[in-house]
């Protein structure tokens, strides 16, 4: 795992949005100031900070996007859904015993990303990553409440993100996870308003348009309204915060 440590002058005011358990957002004046660690997401109404000073960060190797996964400037996406329930840990996202391989490294981030919710019970019969395969052919992943709940170990998305997958849709999420996806850059993690997890199948069609904050059955012919992400998505998009950082000019280009 790399450690780092940055301090950087910010002057966007950032929302990130997500449900209750995860969101908050601030509008603060020019002439004010105030700091916090930004990778620690506080909670309701924590002030806006004017410094990032960095936390433990998985360094990872981006893989290749997946054939399933069509996008369109990162504003939508587009493939087959994977459909879980409730209360998805970490232990079942990505087990303990494979929390040794590195993710900075491309061989170990792409084993990493086929052990992606190899964790799920014998209950789901159609495996997430079918067997002898490193990829999955389900690029959007849609769940229940607390989505990503347990430890906190980065490596839950980073292995969704390696092996690829794009987005998670989920009623709600575990705050840590939440902040991992956004911190690593690895998976959009989008809240939905509905149980759509309750009305989509495992191998359904669907698009996700985040800048239409809907989702999009085209198996059923279904159409779900979506939370907007946010501030969240520029830093996904961007590779996590401190690529975000980097390419807005809040730390200095290496």
């Amino acid at each position: 795992m790399a450690f780092s440590s940055a301090t950087a002058t910010v002057s966007q005011n950032l929302t990130f949005a997500s449900s209750n358990k995860l969101s908050f957002s601030h509008s603060s004046s020019s002439s004010s100031t105030s700091s916090f660690n930004f990778l620690s997401f506080p909670s309701f109404q924590s002030k806006f900070c004017k410094t990032i000073i960095s936390s433990p960060q998985i360094t990872r190797a981006h893989a290749p996007p997946s054939p399933s996964t069509t996008t369109t400037a990162t504003s939508s996406f587009h493939g087959l859904c994977y459909v879980v329930g409730d209360n998805i840990d970490t232990d079942q996202i990505i087990p303990a015993e494979h929390l040794t391989l590195v993710p900075s490294n491309p061989d170990e981030y792409q084993k990493l990303g086929s052990f992606a919710l190899i964790g799920l019970p014998d209950s789901y019969a159609v495996r997430f990553i079918d067997s002898g395969e490193t990829k999955t052919k389900y690029s959007i992943i849609i769940a229940g409440d607390n989505f990503g709940c347990g430890s906190s170990r980065e490596h839950a998305p980073v292995a969704l993100g390696a092996s690829g997958a794009a987005a998670v849709i989920a009623e709600s999420y575990a705050r840590i996870f939440f902040r991992n996806s956004v911190a690593t850059g690895e998976v959009y993690p989008v809240e939905s308003e509905t149980r759509i997890c309750e009305e989509c199948r495992t191998g359904d069609v669907v698009t996700v348009e985040l800048e239409e904050n809907r989702l999009i059955n085209h198996t059923t012919g279904k159409e779900y309204k979506l939370k907007p992400i946010g501030d969240a998505g520029p830093v996904i998009e961007a590779g996590g915060i401190f690529a975000y950082a980097r390419k807005t000019g809040m730390i200095p280009t290496r």
